[in-house]
């Protein structure tokens, strides 16, 4: 059989696992990325790109022209870490306690490293390769940051595209949707004012608690009564924080939700429904709800020549068995959302593997399958060569 990878990718294909288990090791939270992008800046230095940093604090971006090609390129990897304890006992785990590449962001980096190093080398294609790596993707809006200090007006790019590492499916495969790809990811905070009391008389306080009870069930008639059968709408109750005895009846109560959609309209929808309720609510209790609804990243969506483009990449080099059947959308979130919503493209998945034993992202017990990085760094010069023809 064929090796699918490379020969110049699978020559570095060691240096770079080394260097990605030496960025596991070493894991660093959103905006903290201090050595993370100094280790990123040194190797594209050095394998001749111009190299820019600064953009979102601790974002690195470099470039690379080659030819008089005037098409510009946009390849994008996520640097930062999760607030999680590692439970791997891998000999490259975290040494830093409640830091973890839970999510395989020191994959993605390494990734995108190990084709940037290809590319340097070979410097086979036509047109300017603008490489991005971001922080802070976990929650605090990297994407959004590098575009306020100037991304796309600095490095404008025709085309951007970024792939994330899944498992569940199998290792190596490739997984393209056009349109709304990922949901989008908001929050609220309510606070439930009651009165409080004594717990042996609850008649004589508005117990801010049931009123959270009650909440909490209601909350899921917005989903089941108000947003069409045909569209996915999530509302989870993560928190109830209120009181510490328990014969206190505590005078207020906090709830804080995590809401998802695939629609822009949806996701209107959540927000007027799940306000209007938590005040009425109250209401019937004798209490106030204040709600605090923040509004985090967008619905992502691929746009439908850039997603078939990419899948052609993939399915030109593999053919159809190197792609996931049925790609379905995802309900988790990713700010490269606000990178779409500025420039065509797409984000790809590449499966992590589905053997058993394997984990969920996020998870304490979680690692980056190293057999992916050489694939998905001979996808990246692929789809490079190919839109920079």
């Amino acid at each position: 059989m064929t090796d699918p990878v490379l020969p110049g990718i699978r020559a570095i294909e060691k240096e770079m696992v080394e260097l990605r288990h030496q960025i596991h090791a070493h894991p660093e939270l959103g905006f903290e990325e201090f050595a993370t992008s100094d280790l990123v800046a040194e190797c594209l230095s050095a394998w001749g790109y111009q190299v820019h940093r600064g953009l979102g604090g601790t974002g690195v971006v470099a470039t690379l022209k080659n030819g008089n090609g005037d098409k510009r390129l946009g390849l994008r990897a996520d640097m930062d870490a999760l607030p999680i304890d590692e439970a791997t006992g891998l000999p490259y785990a975290s040494r830093h306690a409640g830091k973890m590449h839970a999510c395989g962001h020191d994959g993605h980096t390494a990734t995108l490293l190990a084709a940037a190093k290809y590319l340097a080398a070979n410097r086979d294609f036509n047109g300017t390769l603008n490489l991005i790596f971001q922080p802070a993707e976990e929650g605090l809006a990297g994407a959004q940051k590098m575009l306020e200090d100037g991304l796309f007006d600095r490095f404008p790019c025709d085309a951007v595209f970024a792939l994330h590492n899944m498992p569940g499916y199998p290792t190596g495969r490739f997984g393209f949707l056009p349109g709304a790809f990922m949901a989008s990811s908001d929050s609220a905070i309510i606070k439930i004012k009651g009165c409080g009391g004594h717990g042996a008389m609850p008649h004589e306080a508005v117990d801010p608690v049931v009123v959270c009870a009650s909440l909490t069930m209601a909350l899921q008639s917005v989903v089941a009564r108000n947003v069409p059968p045909l569209e996915t709408a999530i509302v989870t109750v993560g928190a109830i924080v209120a009181g510490q005895a328990p014969n206190v009846i505590p005078d207020n109560a906090e709830m804080r939700l995590s809401i998802r959609s695939l629609n822009p309209a949806v996701r209107e929808l959540l927000q007027q429904r799940i306000t209007a309720l938590a005040e009425a609510q109250a209401a019937s209790f004798g209490a106030q709800a204040e709600v605090d609804y923040q509004r985090r990243y967008p619905v992502l969506v691929n746009t439908a020549a850039e997603t078939e483009l990419a899948k052609a990449v993939a399915r030109d080099w593999l053919g159809e068995d190197g792609l996931i059947d049925n790609m379905t959308q995802l309900t988790g979130s990713e700010d490269f959302a606000y990178l779409l919503q500025q420039c065509p493209g797409c984000y790809l998945i590449v499966g992590n593997g589905d053997g058993k034993g394997g984990c969920m992202v996020h998870n304490p017990g979680y690692d980056f399958n190293d057999e992916i990085l050489p694939l998905g760094a001979t996808y990246w010069v692929k789809l490079t060569q190919q839109f920079l023809a």
